[in-house]
């Protein structure tokens, strides 16, 4: 753990007023910024200092070159060559393009250590010098942006160095390990593809499942770790309102969608405040309208695309009918000649993601004695959605995802004493902090790996 400083006042240059608050931030940078000494580390991490530079290669090549969901064609592949290096059993093609990577090393329990690998249509605008200037036809054809927004290069970077570690120290664990790399997270699809096509038949079934996501939410170098409920359910539901198109100049010659949809949009904010116990988490978001065509036309249709979250599956149910409910009575209000379509699709729905507590409990205090208490602390459930739960669900094992903090500690302390947030994942301007991110991603996969299959060595 690296050492605390002290500042005094006096220290600071400027006004009594401007001293007071530039010495609070800098103090509250300086508490943030602790992080473990990997070089100084427990054995289970030796020899990472001197694998980082291989892994930060990784790192700036996979984020000059993402796929997009269902498209990580040479992503996968660079991950297969990376095990079969290593000695893993490597089988591609799993699920799409899913990579699963077996090595056995005597009895003892089988772990499913899992990242992602798909990136997401979004522009990068970091202004990095190793930014991605990717474009690539989407599966509606049209060309678009890409860019690892939700750090998934972290968390393959970091899931290679746990590979590379662990398969250098088999005299220090005993077990089966399956990594696996898993294709489409973003559109969670890309778990139940690999399930459905054998995961847990055609490869040892798993004991434990592990896993990690990047977060802005902590400082590079701390880890998070949520007991219970994680990630939220989703929903993805889609409104198409139908009504009778016509002059812009004579609107009672006709039924206008974007009126009915634009009330829609306001009378579904209130399912979450009126009709929701304030105890019980829920979202109900609507990203896009689209309607229309020219200023001067009304259009014959409007179309909502909404997304749901929620933590418990009673409140799931209520928001999808609320909204269906919601949407037919808007309009019928405006007397439109075909009641809406609601469709809640299938394809873009994931469960909660639940962190077993008694593993969660156990790989706390494993971290914590590898890495320090201050660097492993309680973290706090999101309603963004995964879809890492399905792996643990369909073989009936406990299952842990951990937080790695992304977000540079003097950036991050800066941010907290202002009151704003640093730009996270799904962001355009989402940049790691990516040394102490990769090496914090390695050691957790690592230690945790072998809390459960070997002997930890103790603390720093």
């Amino acid at each position: 753990m690296t050492a605390v400083a002290r500042v005094t006042s006096a220290e600071v240059p400027g006004s009594r007023a401007a001293t007071g608050v530039r010495f609070l931030v800098f103090a509250a940078m300086v508490l943030v910024g602790v992080r473990p000494a990997f070089g100084d580390g427990p054995l289970e991490l030796a020899g990472l200092q001197a694998l980082y530079p291989s892994l930060d290669s990784l790192y700036i090549d996979l984020h000059k070159n993402p796929e997009l969901s269902s498209h990580e064609e040479k992503t996968s592949a660079k991950l297969a060559a990376r095990l079969r290096s290593l000695g893993f059993d490597v089988t591609e093609h799993v699920g799409g393009f899913g990579v699963v990577g077996v090595l056995k090393n005597g009895s003892g329990p089988t772990i499913l250590v899992r990242t992602d690998m798909d990136a997401l249509p979004i522009k990068e605008e970091t202004g990095l010098a190793y930014a991605s200037t990717t474009t690539a036809r989407n599966d509606a054809g049209v060309s678009v942006p890409v860019m690892h927004a939700c750090g998934h290069d972290i968390h393959m970077a970091s899931w290679i160095g746990a590979a590379t570690l662990l398969a250098r120290s088999r005299d220090r664990w005993h077990g089966t390990l399956v990594f696996v790399g898993q294709p489409a997270e973003e559109i969670v699809q890309g778990a139940e593809r690999m399930i459905k096509d054998g995961l847990l038949t055609r490869f040892p079934r798993p004991d434990f499942v592990l896993g990690l996501h990047d977060s802005n939410v902590h400082p590079a170098g701390q880890i998070g770790v949520v007991s219970g409920p994680t990630y939220a359910a989703s929903n993805a539901v889609d409104i198409t309102f139908y009504g009778k198109g016509g002059h812009g100049a004579m609107p009672h010659l006709t039924i206008d969608p974007l009126l009915i949809a634009a009330r829609t949009v306001v009378t579904l904010q209130t399912i979450v405040s009126r009709e929701v116990n304030p105890f019980d988490p829920a979202v109900v978001t609507v990203g896009t309208f689209h309607a229309g065509s020219k200023r001067n036309i009304i259009a014959d249709e409007a179309k909502l695309e909404l997304t749901v979250r929620s933590f418990k599956p009673e409140v799931q149910k209520h928001l999808l009918a609320a909204i269906e409910r919601i949407a037919r009575a808007e309009a019928a209000a405006a007397r439109a000649p075909r009641e809406p379509s609601v469709v809640v699709d299938p394809r873009e729905a994931s469960e909660v993601v639940f962190n077993d507590p008694a593993l969660a409990a156990r790989l706390t205090t494993a971290l914590q004695r590898g890495l320090g208490a201050a660097n492993v602390v309680a973290g706090e459930p999101l309603s963004a959605s995964e879809d890492f739960g399905a792996f643990g669900r369909a073989a009936g094992v406990p299952s842990v995802q951990l937080w790695i903090g992304a977000v540079a500690p003097a950036e991050f302390a800066k941010a907290k004493a202002s009151g704003s947030t640093v730009p996270g994942p799904h962001s355009p301007l989402f940049a790691p902090d990516r040394e102490p991110t990769i090496k914090t991603g390695v050691a957790a996969y690592t230690l945790s790996v072998m809390e459960l299959a070997g002997h930890p060595a103790g603390g720093l």
